[in-house]
């Protein structure tokens, strides 16, 4: 049986959140209060549109504020749910997406427990499963600390290790991490509401920092190497997607590249069918043995599947096809 007199609320914001709050309501904590990011305008027709958590916990039967503030009673404000003196005791933030103030911190006698997709102190900030895979790292992980006034500076809980799978992008691997997250944080949980936990700092010294990811942070730059473009393709999968404009019957079409392989000669066995990586070739589709290539500045890449702007998704045989003949 889970302490129901431990208030919880719960911070969050994309599908990141929702194993995490699945995770509490199920394992019978009490959830009183869910905060999450006001709607926001989505797609060409820009429809408000409510964020993945608000869904989740309509759907929960759980109580929805769109004004963090509100939690902490001001007559002047009348945005959000009105909280009525309600005492909180314990936050639980995934992926909120804003810093809490520390007035809002204050408010819990338990603190704000945050769960963070790296091993910190690396990678604290807005993009770390993209940066582990832009890194080529080989490992990853969820840790598990106490919010305070520092971005991802506060003492840790626990932590678990995650090793990162040929393949894996930022779309895979972040399921993955999230329900990760949500299976630590029950583990740990009753430990913490118990005392049994000893706080651990993190080691300023060791820290590592990653910005928020931007479109613009998609155009590929093909003179960089095969292996870092393939990186960055999985990395920005499947926002803001990794793109490049191509010249395609003197008419500049933007691409975007969706599943890509570094080529590897065979040696031995068979002759590369690709010409040497002359500058002139570099950022430009070659088609050798019926297969898609685009030459980097060292190496280059099978193209798998691409998409060009407006277009569906296609094959590179539909594109060659299409395109190239």
């Amino acid at each position: 049986m889970k302490d129901k007199s431990t208030k919880i609320v719960f911070f969050g914001t994309p599908e990141f959140a929702a194993p995490t709050l699945q995770a509490l309501v199920t394992e019978g904590y009490n959830v009183v209060l869910v905060v999450t990011q006001p709607d926001e305008p989505v797609g060409r027709k820009q429809i408000l549109t409510p964020t993945p958590i608000k869904v989740e916990a309509k759907k929960l039967g759980l109580e929805v504020c769109e004004e963090i503030l509100s939690l902490k009673p001001c007559p002047e404000r009348s945005r959000g749910v009105k909280t009525n003196g309600l005492k909180f005791d314990l936050g639980v933030v995934v992926a909120y997406g804003k810093i809490i103030p520390q007035t809002i911190l204050d408010l819990f006698p338990l603190g704000c427990l945050n769960i963070h997709p790296s091993l910190l102190p690396k990678y604290r900030g807005a993009s770390p499963i993209q940066s582990a895979i832009l890194n080529g790292d080989q490992e990853t992980g969820v840790t598990i600390f106490k919010l305070d006034a520092k971005m991802d500076h506060g003492e840790r809980l626990a932590n678990v290790v995650y090793c990162i799978l040929d393949g894996e992008t930022h779309g895979t691997l972040s399921k993955k991490l999230a329900q990760t997250g949500a299976d630590l944080m029950i583990k740990t949980l009753p430990d913490y509401l118990a005392g049994k936990i000893k706080l651990e700092p993190q080691d300023d010294s060791q820290a590592t920092y990653c910005t928020m990811v931007k479109k613009e942070d998609g155009r590929i730059d093909w003179n960089k190497s095969a292996e870092q473009i393939e990186r960055q393709i999985r990395a920005y999968a499947p926002w803001p997607g990794s793109y490049s404009e191509f010249d395609i019957n003197n008419k500049k079409i933007k691409i975007k590249i969706t599943f890509a392989h570094i080529y590897k000669n065979v040696g031995a066995i068979h002759e590369s069918p690709l010409p040497g990586n002359k500058p002139s070739l570099i950022g430009k589709f070659t088609v050798a043995n019926g297969q898609l290539f685009v030459h980097c500045g060292h190496g280059a890449l099978l193209i798998n599947k691409l998409q060009p702007e407006g277009k569906k998704e296609l094959t590179a045989k539909e594109f060659i096809n299409g395109y190239l003949n």
